[in-house]
């Protein structure tokens, strides 16, 4: 056996006891192609029952004059602000991810109708692994957010979401969200991209 041989076997028996670290980096322009599409239904109910949202919602990459844009209803927001870093000390995620990852996160908003709200919450990355859901089945991290949520007018309520992140895919697969007496869930059941 020549030297080269035998370097190339010792190097297979170490890494064969390496395992790879799960861990993902916030997706780059560079990850996204003309003809992704995703698709997720949507579901909000109270615990008495009463549907508050009911539909889906369609996302899509696409090209406007030579710029990657992505369908977000009536509007294209370019790539480029969806994957801009989040300049934040309380981000929505705490890139890069990985299991046991633990930060907080906060948000201030203002909605359509003008009443402001702010969220806190405690994140923890739970786990690494296959999930299934109607689109397929992914490799994806487990995200669970537990605090508050209140707004300008009054409303304050305990909120707990669990959020399924796929890599593969960019984005969430799933999310499951407690809010009060509300109780929604939005789950991927299309993704297509060009081959």
């Amino acid at each position: 056996m020549n030297i080269q041989t035998l370097s190339f076997i010792t190097l297979l028996a170490i890494c064969s006891y390496c395992t790879p670290a799960d861990v993902s980096n916030q997706p780059t322009l560079a990850d996204y192609r003309v003809g992704e599409k995703w698709v997720w239904k949507y579901k909000g109910v109270t615990t008495a029952g009463e549907v508050r949202s009911d539909g889906t919602d369609t996302r899509e990459i696409i090209n406007v004059d030579g710029v990657l844009g992505m369908t977000v209803e009536k509007d294209t927001i370019p790539v480029s602000d969806i994957v801009k870093p989040e300049e934040s000390e309380t981000p929505k995620y705490a890139w890069p991810l990985e299991v046991g990852k633990k930060w907080k996160y906060e948000n201030s908003w203002t909605s359509q109708d003008g009443t402001t709200g702010n969220q806190s919450q405690d994140a923890e990355v739970l786990s690494y692994q296959e999930e299934t859901v109607e689109a397929g089945t992914f490799m994806a991290y487990t995200i669970r957010y537990t605090g508050k949520i209140s707004n300008s007018r009054g409303y304050s309520a305990d909120e707990k979401e669990v959020w399924l992140y796929a890599p593969a895919v960019k984005t969430f697969i799933k999310l499951t969200q407690t809010q009060g007496d509300f109780n929604y869930v939005e789950e991927l059941i299309e993704f297509s991209k060009p081959e």
